[in-house]
């Protein structure tokens, strides 16, 4: 593929490396953020009914922060880390180079789609890479958009944006690259893997999964239901790879968390949400279908407790609650993705864990409590991408903490320092001087030469002193 030889000749030619050149291109992702806002917000709404405010919030200023950071942060980041040294290589220093791996894909995703191409791309940059960026079809105006800003704001010698569907993805996948960054479902991502494996190419991948969230009886419940609904239907209506899936609370204190979020719902999206200017659309009739295909599982249909209208035309479909859902239920075996949150009942708290530990490991939990017993437990107990308590979402908002997920939810992760580190290579170097000899080290082998070297290496100086002077 010929953009691929170019950008590997452009990673030849040494430009990408230098601090400047790096710079120069954030600064360029900064002014088309700046001087596009408008048209970034319009590409949202078009491909989701993104709020305007969400649009700001979560995708533009993301970028700007992510930028921000590199720029501040750079010159820092290249700079050699030191390593110790140890008595076998006296006298010596020795240090970790970062370099960069070279061509680096992005396969971006259409849920975030603007902060999530960046934020791979930021990295990939950052580290001095040449990169080509693969938005998601499923997104198209924010894909476009994106071909455009980039095409004309960027070095395009070196970053390239190829737009297509599955076919260019998957002539993408037949290149051979220096990385593959993926984010999106668990099912293209070991396409992604496969591909990858047969040009022993690293990855990252940023998947989903069920992420749970516990709610105790020991917690702020109106501050509790504010941050789940934000967390789940304030983030893209629950189309967010972080956002709280299900619910696990006691059977006791179930009904009162539903009535608390009932009425916090109604303040923030009044009593006719499908008419709300507030909440994103589902993205297409695909997705929509599937959700709507879950609320009608008869295993289900029946535990609708808030919610549930929905609108072909509009592709909304309201925030719905639903409680005592049954595990082996459609909407407890497949990542929701959508704006229906089902609640667990569990006899004790506790039980929750169990509930959790016998899925596979997703990529956010949650847990809302007081009792600092229980937030030990859970950090203990669960295993999962990251974690938040008394939050949704924020941790993978947090730029110093990595974002990336374990077993099914992916592999590897980026976000700040992080990302320069996934995109560099530490390369280990030893700096020694001609002094420091050591005759045993040499041939002919002796039997004093190994007894020497063997006392040498295991630190015992008595031992050492023996074998130098024959005792």
């Amino acid at each position: 593929m010929a953009v691929v030889a170019e950008l590997r000749a452009t990673f030849a030619s040494g430009k990408t490396k230098s601090y400047e050149w790096r710079v120069s291109q954030f600064k360029a992702i900064l002014k088309l953020t700046n001087e596009h806002e408008k048209d970034i917000i319009e590409a949202l709404r078009s491909d989701l009914n993104k709020p305007e405010h969400e649009a700001i919030l979560y995708e533009i200023c993301g970028v700007k922060k992510s930028a921000k950071l590199a720029l501040k942060e750079l010159r820092r980041w290249m700079t050699p880390e030191k390593a110790k040294t140890s008595l076998i290589t006296f006298p010596s220093s020795a240090e970790l180079v970062s370099e960069p791996l070279g061509v680096i894909l992005v396969i971006s995703t259409w849920n975030y789609p603007f902060v999530l191409s960046f934020e791979a791309v930021i990295g990939a940059i950052a580290a001095g890479n040449t990169v080509v960026l693969k938005p998601s079809e499923i997104a198209p105006a924010t894909s476009s958009l994106l071909s455009k800003l980039i095409g004309e704001y960027m070095d395009s010698s070196a970053v390239k944006v190829v737009e297509g569907a599955v076919p260019e993805t998957t002539a993408l996948l037949e290149q051979k690259w220096d990385k593959i960054i993926y984010t999106g479902s668990e099912k293209v991502g070991r396409i992604v893997a496969a591909a990858a494996a047969k040009h022993l190419t690293p990855v990252i991948l940023e998947l989903g999964g069920k992420c749970p969230v516990i709610v105790d009886t020991k917690t702020n419940l109106e501050v509790t239901a504010r941050r789940l609904i934000l967390g789940k239907w304030g983030s893209n209506s629950g189309q967010t790879c972080v956002s709280p899936d299900y619910i696990l609370t006691t059977k006791e204190f179930a009904p009162k968390l539903v009535d608390a979020l009932v009425r916090e719902l109604k303040k923030f999206y009044g009593k006719e949400p499908l008419e709300s200017l507030d909440l994103s659309r589902i993205i297409n009739s695909s997705h929509f279908n599937r959700l709507t295909k879950l609320m009608d599982d008869e295993k289900v249909s029946g535990k609708i407790v808030h919610g549930g209208q929905r609108d072909k035309t509009t592709l909304k479909i309201a925030p719905t609650i639903l409680l005592d859902v049954s595990e082996d239920s459609l909407i407890m075996n497949e990542e929701i993705f959508g704006p229906l949150f089902p609640i667990i009942t569990v006899d004790k708290i506790e039980d929750s864990f169990n509930v959790i530990n016998a899925r596979e490991k997703p990529l956010a939990a949650y847990l809302f409590t007081n009792d600092e017993m229980l937030k030990g437990e859970f950090v203990e107990s669960v295993s999962a991408g990251g974690l938040s308590i008394n939050e949704t979402t924020l941790h993978s908002a947090t730029l110093t903490l990595p974002f990336g997920g374990v077993g099914e939810s992916g592999m590897g992760s980026y976000h700040g320092k992080y990302s320069f580190d996934a995109f560099s290579h530490k390369k280990p170097v030893l700096r020694r001087s001609f002094a420091g000899e050591v005759a045993a080290r040499y041939p002919p082998y002796t039997p004093e030469k190994q007894r020497f070297l063997k006392a040498f290496l295991d630190g015992n100086i008595i031992d050492v002193f023996r074998a130098l002077f024959g005792w």
